[in-house]
């Protein structure tokens, strides 16, 4: 009995000490992101890692749910003879949910473990106390540029993922379902509302934020040579998926709670 106690003593311990180091370094991070001075050419080159080179999979991601979604609205719909309400269904399920969530889920596979990866690689090889040791602040240097460019870009790819989703519902409703174009576009866009639009792009701000935090955090903290940096990959991607789905669920209740 005394030593079931403290083995869940200890494991209490041991996530309290791990939440107390997340909370600290969050602080710390964001202290240094609005504070001067800032570097606008590691922030743009981050920009470009996480926004332009993630615009394939984003893509490719977003027309093939807005398919999938139009043709299961469809066939769902027509049991009760309301198929017209499917250009409703693509428009309302890409930019309130399927958009931010899928987009940042993929972003956090390629772009959370590059960071974690990247920078658990430079904690093992001592390159991040070089840093220190040559008075540049790795906070500053490492931490918030990718910060600032993941707060910034993914409701941008978010955006685009909405219209590549919501093109996609069309060409599945217009050349596959039958539905008349003008018709289809009709219903888009009389049915869509600001605050759909807004709430998408408020998640995937909070998204970016969480994607990037926990690349950096878990490799910053990275020890054990490459086994640890592997643990690091994998830790930031998994973290950062089942955060991502958590604050989805908190920010929807925010918006759209009765």
């Amino acid at each position: 009995m005394v030593n079931f106690l403290a083995v869940i003593g200890r494991v209490v311990l041991r996530f309290v000490a791990q939440i107390g180091r997340l909370t600290l370094f969050t602080l710390t991070s964001l202290s240094h992101c609005v504070r001067p001075p800032i570097y606008p050419r590691l922030i743009g080159r981050q920009m470009i890692d996480i926004g332009y080179y993630s615009l394939p999979v984003v893509g490719l991601t977003a027309i093939f749910s807005g398919m999938v979604l139009a043709l299961q609205s469809y066939t769902g719909f027509a049991r009760f003879n309301a198929e017209s309400a499917v250009a409703n269904v693509v428009v309302l399920s890409m930019t309130r949910e399927l958009g931010p969530v899928l987009a940042s889920l993929m972003v956090a596979g390629r772009i959370g473990a590059s960071m974690a990866a990247e920078i658990g690689t430079m904690r093992v090889t001592e390159q991040v106390d070089a840093l220190t040791t040559l008075s540049t602040n790795p906070y500053k240097y490492l931490i918030a540029p990718r910060l600032i460019a993941g707060v910034l870009m993914l409701p941008l790819l978010v955006l685009i993922a909405d219209i590549i989703g919501v093109f996609g519902g069309y060409l599945v409703g217009v050349f596959k379902l039958g539905f008349n174009p003008n018709v289809y576009i009709s219903n888009t866009i009389d049915f869509l509302e600001p605050l759909d639009v807004i709430s998408g792009l408020v998640k995937a701000a909070a998204f970016g934020f969480i994607i990037t935090l926990m690349g950096c955090y878990n490799g910053f903290h990275s020890k054990g040579g490459a086994q640890g940096v592997g643990s690091a990959t994998t830790n930031a991607v998994v973290s950062s998926s089942i955060l991502i789905l958590i604050f989805n669920y908190i920010i929807t209740e925010l918006f759209f709670a009765v």
